[in-house]
């Protein structure tokens, strides 16, 4: 009995979880904007490239097009560079175990990169607005927070992608890998121009890319024409999230 008592007294004594979360948080955050190598090309690359393609040598529908496929692009480099390659550098210079042997909950540092990467996609996303909006282009408020909320959903699948490459492969070759999956997936899923302008078989093989689901569902708010229910798109979205986060825990536990 006095046991039991002084194991409740010590467990209702024990601190609140959510300070470990927020630092962890504000480290990450902190740790990804010291790194200009990261930030600037993760937040400026998307802009840039909408300002001459969508912008200046667009035409048509052109800019509203890549308005929305550009809100998907800006959230690729974050959460696939901010996973895959992070994760491998983490693991290969010992950081990763420290964190495991550390007093904080397991999720603390995923959830605080899941963060990080959300912010980045929500911010790329907001300049896209704002440029697209200062070249004449309507984007409505409620079409602002549809394509807000893609870019900060982007992240779930993305980030997957990113730590299940990051969990199989090491610091050195990261980059490379992740560059093999960023670039292809960009033009295979329409994000730099429609799919109707490439070979029939590049729209054949869309469904399969993620990246193409979150175009479909981004492509609405701008008032263009999407393919598909948007429920069959967030299922598959959850769907490679859930499958990639099974296979990159798998990993980390087995390997470290």
């Amino acid at each position: 009995m006095n046991t039991d008592v002084h194991a409740t007294s010590a467990t209702s004594h024990l601190p609140p979880a959510w300070p470990i979360y927020r630092a962890e948080i504000l480290c990450e955050l902190r740790r990804a904007w010291r790194y200009p190598g990261f930030v600037l090309p993760s937040l400026l690359f998307p802009v840039l490239f909408y300002s001459l393609f969508g912008v200046l040598l667009g035409r048509g529908h052109a800019p509203v097009y890549l308005l929305a496929t550009y809100c998907v692009f800006g959230a690729m480099a974050p959460a696939l560079f901010g996973f895959g390659v992070q994760l491998a550098l983490d693991r290969e210079g010992g950081l990763l175990t420290l964190k495991r042997a550390l007093p904080m909950p397991p999720l603390a540092p995923l959830l605080a990169r899941l963060l990080m990467t959300v912010l980045f996609a929500i911010v790329v996303a907001a300049l896209l607005i704002a440029v697209a909006s200062a070249a004449g282009v309507v984007v409505t408020p409620v079409a602002t927070l549809h394509l807000l909320a893609v870019a900060g959903l982007a992240a779930l699948p993305l980030g997957a992608i990113g730590l299940l490459i990051g969990s199989h492969v090491g610091a050195g070759a990261a980059p490379a890998l992740v560059n093999l999956v960023y670039l292809p997936l960009a033009l295979l899923s329409g994000l730099w121009l429609p799919l109707s302008m490439l070979p029939p078989l590049f729209s054949a093989l869309a469904p399969l890319w993620p990246t193409w689901h979150l175009a479909q569902l981004a492509l609405p708010a701008v008032g263009q024409p999407a393919q598909g229910s948007a429920w069959v798109h967030v299922g598959v979205l959850l769907g490679v999230t859930a499958v990639a986060l099974a296979l990159a825990r798998r990993r980390l536990r087995r390997m470290g």
